[in-house]
Order: C-alpha cells, then structure tokens, then sequence
C-alpha cells in the first residue's frame, strides 16, 4: 500500500478524503482553534527552522533559494525518518499550512520531499 500526500490550507474545511491532516507550520496559524483545524496531529519540527521562515518571509522572488535551503534542512532533520515510518501504512495524509500564498510555502517543498520519502520506504518493503 503506498501513501498519498497532499497539501491543504489550515483554513481550508476538513473533509473526510484529507486522511491524516497534520499541520506542518511551526507557529500556530492565527485566529484558527484547535477544533476548526481538527488536526491529528502538529509536526512543527518540521516546518523550516524559524532563521530560514524569516530569511524566506514567503518572498516568491527567494523561493528558489528557500526551496534549496529547506531540502537541505530536511536532509539533516532527524524527526524525518521517524514521521515516515509513523505513517508509513497511513493511505492518505495531508499536509496543512497557513499561508496565504498556495504555490510559495513549506508545504508545496515538503510534499514532495516525503512523497520520496515515503514511496523509498514502500520500495524497501
């Protein structure tokens, strides 16, 4: 069984086809509550690191350096492996953001980093 990933807004409604819905933002998205969010769980380790969030500032002009400088965060992250193998038999999960630019943030960089991850992991079995 291979794991699908995708990206949502946090602010986008839950539905029932989002799987397993982990926010992936390391600060909390404003004006959103813990049951709006109807998270299952919060992976803030992560997001990017709080220098590389504030250096990016979700700038589209810095999104090629921020892409390069968040995989390479990611390579030495060690709750990586650990996430993947978590949710190694999980059919679906999504991966929640707050920002308002859909095509510039974490999430966009992260999907396809753990879709690797995971279908790695699935070859391996």
């Amino acid at each position: 069984m291979k794991t699908l990933v995708k990206i949502k807004s946090v602010y986008d409604k839950p539905a029932p086809e989002d799987g397993c819905r982990v926010l992936v933002d390391r600060l909390w998205p404003r004006g959103m509550t813990r049951e709006a969010a109807a998270l299952d769980e919060w992976a803030k380790e992560l997001a990017p690191s709080t220098d590389l969030r504030k250096w990016f500032g979700h700038s589209p002009a810095l999104w090629t350096g921020f892409q390069q400088r968040y995989k390479e965060e990611l390579r030495t992250n060690e709750t990586v492996a650990p996430f993947v193998e978590a949710h190694r038999k999980d059919k679906l999960i999504t991966l929640l953001y707050a920002a308002k630019d859909h095509e510039h943030n974490q999430a966009v960089v992260l999907h396809a980093y753990l879709q690797q991850a995971f279908d790695k992991a699935k070859d391996r079995e």
